[in-house]
């Protein structure tokens, strides 16, 4: 918890609520309840919203924590709803329950008054109470039935009838259902009759009337049993009965059980009128009993349970449905399976008187065999109640002091659930008990039912003891009814019918239905309008929750975690938080969530905080003290908040730091004290000269004082303050003090109103303050009324001395005697002090000494006798001494047999060397008897003993012989019981083994099962499956003394099975699986391998299996493979293979070999092989290209579908802007359409992203066109030039600034004297100033790419004559050549 969460304190919150209460008219009602909180919340009962106040008829105890309402002579106007409201600075909580005032019942002779007017609205308003509820009953069909029921409460009730939980106009056949006014024969309240005309077999159920108005809900319920008609039995005797449902039409279907086990048959019918339903079993009708429980399933079904089946249960069960339009069956035929190992001789049916014993009694097969006794499902230990006997294979169960629960089934088990079962039916009162448990879920009708053998007896119902209401209960003729309508959890308990001794209990036990919790308030708000107040508004959960809620609102300050509760809101949307409500100045925050008594709703968090200031108010002020001198004068007040203060005494601040201090040294001393809202200021041990002193206390916003007065102080009693009950044991030392204010103040003692005097038995004594009166020895005499008495006041002391309590040391237990008629029957009770007087009691009233009864006393031993019993002395008796009983039953029977057992012949088989037991049980302990031997009387010896326990005669044979065979007689007057006893060799056991065996083999391994007997020449038969075996070389029978052996040399798999020795008294079972050999895979060892490959190429998976035959299954993948061109299977010898002849990598996954037990796995990886570049061997040589030629790069590789990289100049080629990348097949192809210098550079071609792979480059270069002649054209132009004239030779480049050389006649020309070489440009120029003849010849112009011919001649001088012909153009020819060659032109000549 953080430090400050014990400043806020907790809010109240209840640890019990106050439980709703139902009186009568004048009596007295009490509501209680426990509420905590810190501080101690200030608690206020409310009535109509309006708070109570104390008066003569109404007070409010407390005490604690636990506060109460005690309400006097209780008046109709008092009833209603009261709340209890606790509140502190925390927070707030409250309870509510409602009293209601029921009107005494008038007396049965006088007449009902006319008519009571009902009292004005708003007087005496409360919930609904039935004043007469409907009546269980149990009609013929055909019958009518009325079930009414009459409900006071203001204001009036509104009425609603249901069956089994569902609506009328819900139930699928209510059309004779009829609902009319009740009679109220001049009652007050509403009456609403439920008639059922012609009434049905599923009629039969729980009728509930429901009561609800403004202030609640009741609820009173009832049950209707429709019964069939007793068939009239035919006219002639002779006749054959007809059967009682029609033959089947088609074969029934077939259900087994295991005998022990339980059978259910679930029968569903749907029919309008709703069909009746009965059960048949072999052709005749069934009545529900112990083990066959007819009922209707929460789904409609109608089913029927078989509960321990036994072999007289198989047969053909019917459901027979039939109404109006007709009839339908359904069967199952039952065959109960029975064990192999059986009860010798199973359990049966027995009965047995209440307050009696039982005996079931069974014979196992072995003496050896454990066994346990069940009662139903119950496990039964030994123990005097149960008594558990095993002699020799006889188990017997001896229930003591039967009673009706006792009833049921019983069962003996031995081991593999093999059970015998019987019914014990116990005879008394009561005939049909109730269920030892009962489960129901909350809500639902609870219905408990008990038969009676007295028809009309009243019965008690209780539940842990305490009487249940009667508008439960109902009865008619031998049946009694408890109906519980709507059960909740506290109903759950102990159910228990009694009528008279006789009892019978069930476990009613209630499940809770598991509901959802209500859902958040919606739309929080939070509205900071007001000053040191704000408004909180939501609005109510959707959907709306079914049972009633509040809203819990809680405050958390800013920055702590804790979250507290402030208050509890029923109906509101909206809540004024006022500062007053928080206990410090802070910011706080605001949650709400929805409360139901199914759980609480998420919480909302409302969105923001608020500062909120608490202001202090003075809720409880000082007050003026007035005390004796040398007493504590306390000055108390209480604020509405938690807040610190001031005090002062006479003006003079007083710390308020210290716990404890003084005004001055040596003056007043004082103490301040602070819990929760109340301050407090204690003033010690005032003197007189204090009086006058005034005291002041101060906080903000509360100032208050008052005056401390000091009056001279008379003697006053300061112990006991009230009068005092003392009571003592005779002898016992009594001490009586009384405290006085002054010390050795004198008073005077007196004992009923008269002075005591001194004596050696009274003793008066005092110490300061303290007087006593001592009685050393007291006695019973000293018993009185005294007092001490001093000027004016007295203290009383009430003293009541009694003899010491009686305890009865014998009998401790309930006594039962069983006597006979004309016995004499003596009851004994012992105590513990003799001369004591005890009462006796028989059935309730006081016993009378008389000449048929006659008690004795005897010091402690006291005696009731009766000499000579009659059947009606019978009955409960009590033995009263002081507060404790002792109690007897006695049963005085008339007998007309002396032996209770056995009642017939009995049969004793034994043998040789065994214990036999004869036992015989009389009526009377005291009789004697005498024993014979084929009509000799036995004599007692060694070898025979005769032995007597209470009313058992027993003959014990400790080791009976062959000889002791006979008839022998238990004799008493003129009856006998006879016992035929057999005794013979005893029979061949079998040693080994004991308990049934299990063996598990392999093919071909040897098997052998061993038998040890008890004698060596005993025969044995072997049996597998149930047919007995012939040896053969596949199973050899062998003995070896004792032993017998079954051998089986070379097991095979259908040598298995189930083998029984049997030795004719006893068998021995083996269970013998022969199981083929573990298919292995012995090599690989590893069971997982991881192989890799190169693709393509052949892959190969071995393994080797043991044994060499063992089958294998190949997959892949999880799919199974089959062999074809592409993969093979192969076995040779104990050798599995797979092979892939040219495996690709598609075939890479996991494979795996298995065989029928084992298998290996082979993670195959296949791996191609590097990508390589198959041409050129050597790198490409460099690539010259000019601007805007195409760019073709192309390069193979080894593996077609491989993945390249392209880079330029180590980067990544991106395709686009005039560059493609291409693949065809293997090639890889990277093309440039328009190469410029930016695509010059280092091209790589790799085989993958690897580091290190395989790569391919080129190196491309972009150059500048070279320099061409342009014009001329041709590459030899004539020239004709006139003497005297400029030569002027001129070409054009394709650019500008190209190196240019011109030559004549093979020598180069230099720009000088009448040569000039000008250039302008691309043009370049050669010109001659005065041609001349010898200026003719051949010029040269030469640049490095290209060059031009100009043959001049001067004056028409021209040797090769005209040129070019006048009837002939030049013809241009171009051959196509590689882009750096240059432009050749070819010239066709003419001839």
């Amino acid at each position: 918890m953080k430090a400050g969460s014990g400043d806020q304190g907790s809010p109240p919150c209840f640890l019990r609520f106050p439980r709703p209460v139902r009186v009568l008219s004048g009596a007295e009602a009490e509501l209680k309840c426990v509420v905590l909180g810190e501080p101690p919340p200030t608690v206020v009962w409310e009535k109509g919203g309006q708070p109570l106040a104390a008066s003569e008829r109404l007070s409010f105890p407390a005490d604690g924590a636990e506060h109460g309402l005690l309400l006097s002579g209780a008046l109709p106007t008092d009833a209603g709803v009261y709340v209890c409201r606790a509140r502190n600075a925390a927070g707030e909580a409250y309870a509510a329950a409602a009293v209601t005032v029921l009107e005494p019942p008038a007396p049965e002779p006088e007449p009902q008054p006319a008519e009571r007017p009902l009292p004005p609205p708003g007087a005496g308003e409360g919930a609904p109470v039935f004043l007469t509820g409907p009546r269980s009953q149990w009609v013929l069909r055909g019958a009518e039935v009325v079930l009414e029921c009459q409900v006071g409460g203001l204001p009036e009730p509104t009425l609603y009838w249901e069956k089994d939980g569902m609506a009328l106009d819900e139930v699928w056949d209510s059309s004779h259902f009829a609902l009319e006014p009740g009679r109220t024969e001049g009652r007050p309240g509403a009456s609403l009759a439920l008639r059922i005309l012609a009434v049905r077999l599923p009629d039969s159920g729980v009728y509930v009337c429901h009561a609800r108005n403004a202030h609640g809900h009741a609820r009173a319920g009832a049950l209707l049993q429709v019964h069939q008609p007793p068939e009239s039995p035919p006219e002639d005797p002779d006749e054959v009965p007809k059967p009682v449902v029609e033959p089947l039409k088609c074969a029934p279907k077939t259900f087994w059980v295991n005998e022990g086990k339980h059978a259910k048959f679930r029968c569903y019918v749907m029919g309008k009128p709703e069909p009746e339903i009965e059960w048949h079993w072999e052709g005749r009708p069934l009545l529900p009993d112990r083990r066959r429980l007819m009922y209707r399933d929460r789904g409609g079904g109608f089913v029927l349970k078989v509960l321990y089946c036994q072999a007289k249960d198989r047969g053909l069960y019917v459901c027979a449905a039939r109404n109006s339009a007709g009839q339908t069956l359904s069967a199952v035929q039952l065959h109960v399976k029975e064990p192999r190992f059986r009860f010798t001789r199973p359990l049966q049916d027995v009965e047995g008187r209440e307050h009696g014993i039982a005996v079931l009694e069974c014979k196992v097969p072995n003496s050896r065999i454990p066994t346990a006794w069940f009662r139903e499902d119950q496990r039964l230990l030994p123990c005097r109640k149960y008594e558990q006997i095993e002699e020799g294979a006889v188990r017997r169960l001896i229930i003591h002091r039967l009673k009706a629960d006792d009833e049921g089934v019983y069962l003996c088990e031995m081991r593999g659930r093999v059970r015998t079962v019987a019914n014990v039916t116990v005879k008394g009162p009561i005939l049909k008990r109730l269920p030892r448990k009962l489960d129901v879920f909350e809500g639902e009708n609870a219905v408990l039912l008990v038969e009676t053998g007295e028809a009309g007896v009243e019965g008690c119902w209780t539940r842990d003891g305490e009487d249940l209401p009667a508008i439960c209960q109902s009865s008619s003729g031998h049946m009694h009814a408890l109906v519980l309508p709507g059960v909740t959890r506290e109903d759950a308990g102990e159910v228990t019918f009694s009528l008279g001794n006789s009892h019978t209990t069930t476990l009613l036990r209630v499940k809770c239905v598991k509901h959802n919790p209500p859902g958040p308030p919606l739309l929080v708000e939070m509205f900071k309008g007001h000053k040191n107040t704000v408004l909180l508004t939501w609005k109510p959960p959707e959907p709306a929750p079914e049972t009633p809620f509040i809203y819990r609102l809680e405050r958390q300050e800013v920055g702590s975690e804790d979250w507290i509760q402030c208050f509890s809101i029923v109906k509101a949307g909206a809540v004024e938080v006022p500062g007053d409500c928080v206990p410090s100045e802070g910011d706080y925050r605001f949650r709400i969530c929805t409360v139901s008594e199914h759980g609480r709703s998420p919480h909302v968090v409302f969105h923001g905080s608020a500062h909120l200031v608490p202001t202090a108010r003075l809720v409880a002020g000082l007050e003026d003290v007035q005390v004796y001198d040398g007493e504590d004068a306390v000055f108390s007040l209480h604020l509405s908040t938690i807040i610190q203060g001031t005090w002062f005494l006479n003006g003079e601040e007083l710390k308020s730091h210290v716990p404890e201090g003084e005004v001055e040294p040596g003056a007043l001393r004082y103490r301040v004290e602070k819990k929760g809202l109340q301050h407090r200021l204690i003033l010690q041990a005032v003197k007189h000269q204090d009086s006058g002193a005034l005291v002041g206390f101060s906080c903000p916003g509360v100032q208050d004082s008052a005056a401390l007065t000091i009056q001279e102080s008379p003697v006053h009693i300061l112990s006991p303050q009230d009068k005092v009950s003392l009571t003592f044991t005779t002898s016992e030392r009594v001490v009586l003090t009384c405290e006085l204010s002054r010390v050795d103040f004198p008073a005077s003692w007196y004992k009923d109103g008269q002075r005591v005097e001194e004596s050696e038995s009274l003793v008066v004594k005092l110490d300061g303050r303290k007087h006593r009166l001592i009685l050393p020895e007291a006695q019973i005499q000293d018993s009185g009324e005294f007092e001490c008495r001093t000027e004016g006041v007295s203290a009383f002391f009430s003293v009541t001395v009694r003899a010491p309590p009686v305890h009865i040391l014998d009998p401790r237990e309930h006594v039962f005697v069983h006597a006979i008629t004309s016995e004499c029957v003596m009851l004994t009770c012992e105590v513990d002090r003799g001369a004591l007087p005890v009462h006796w009691y028989k059935d309730g009233q006081e016993v009378e000494e008389s000449d048929f009864v006659v008690l004795e006393n005897e010091g402690a031993h006291h005696r009731l006798v009766l000499p000579a019993a009659q059947p009606p002395d019978g009955g409960e008796f009590q033995c009263v001494a002081g507060d404790e009983r002792a109690y007897f039953t006695v049963t005085i029977t008339d007998v007309s047999s002396w032996i209770v057992y056995p009642s017939g012949k009995v049969y004793v088989a034994a043998v040789r060397l065994e214990r036999v037991v004869l036992t015989c049980e009389l009526c009377r302990p005291w009789a004697e008897v005498r024993w014979t031997k084929d009509g000799e009387e036995v004599v007692e010896s060694p070898a025979l003993l005769l032995q007597k326990e209470d009313t058992v005669r027993r003959l014990v044979l400790p080791a009976v012989q062959l000889e002791d065979s006979g008839e022998y007689l238990c004799e008493i007057d003129d009856e006998s019981a006879s016992f035929t006893v057999t005794v013979t060799e005893p029979p061949v056991r079998i040693i080994y083994p004991r308990d049934e065996v299990t063996l598990v083999a392999v093919s071909l391994e040897c098997v052998v099962l061993m038998c040890e007997l008890s004698r060596e020449d005993a025969p044995v038969r072997w049996y597998k499956d149930g047919l007995e075996v012939e040896e053969s070389e596949a199973l050899v029978l062998e003995s070896d003394g004792p032993r017998r052996r079954l051998v089986l040399p070379a097991a095979q798999p259908e040598d298995g099975g189930e083998f029984v020795c049997d030795a004719g008294d006893d068998s021995a079972f083996f269970t013998v699986t022969v199981t083929a050999p573990p298919e292995r895979i012995v090599h690989p060892a590893a069971r997982a391998l991881d192989l890799q490959f190169g693709a393509p190429g052949r892959v190969e998976l071995r393994c080797e299996v043991a044994p060499a035959g063992s089958q294998v299954r190949w997959y892949k993948d999880g799919l199974e493979v089959e062999a074809s061109d592409v993969l093979q299977l192969g076995a040779e010898g104990p050798i599995r293979t797979l092979t892939l002849p040219h495996a690709e990598p598609e075939d890479a996954g996991e494979y795996v070999c298995e065989t029928h037990d084992e298998a290996v796995t082979f993670n195959v990886s296949l791996a191609e092989p590097p990508v390589q570049f198959l041409a050129p061997e050597a790198a490409p040589s460099p690539l010259c290209v000019a601007p805007g030629d195409p760019v073709v790069l192309s390069c193979e590789l080894s593996r077609a579908g491989a993945l390249v990289f392209w880079s330029h100049n180590g980067r990544p080629v991106q395709e686009g802007e005039g560059l493609e990348l291409h693949a065809e097949g293997p090639r890889r192809i990277l093309c440039i359409r328009a190469a410029d210098p930016a695509h010059a550079g280092l091209y790589t071609c790799q085989s993958g992203a690897a580091p290190g792979a395989p790569s391919l480059s080129f190196t491309v270069q972009v150059a500048e066109p070279p320099v061409r002649v342009v014009a001329p054209e041709a590459a030899q132009t004539r020239v004709r030039s006139t003497p005297g004239g400029d030569l002027e030779l001129a070409v054009h480049l394709s650019g500008p600034g190209g190196p240019v050389r011109w030559y004549k006649d093979g020598e180069r020309l230099a720009s000088q004297g009448r040569v000039q070489l000008e250039q302008d440009g691309a043009r370049q120029v050669l010109r001659v100033r005065g041609a001349r003849s010898r200026d003719a010849g051949e010029y040269l112009c030469d640049t490095p790419q290209d060059s031009r011919i100009f043959l001049v001649s001067v004056e028409g001088n021209t040797p090769f004559g005209p040129w070019p012909p006048k009837d002939r153009k030049p013809v241009p020819f171009w051959v196509p050549s590689p882009p750096t060659p240059p432009l050749y032109l070819w010239l066709h000549m003419h001839a």
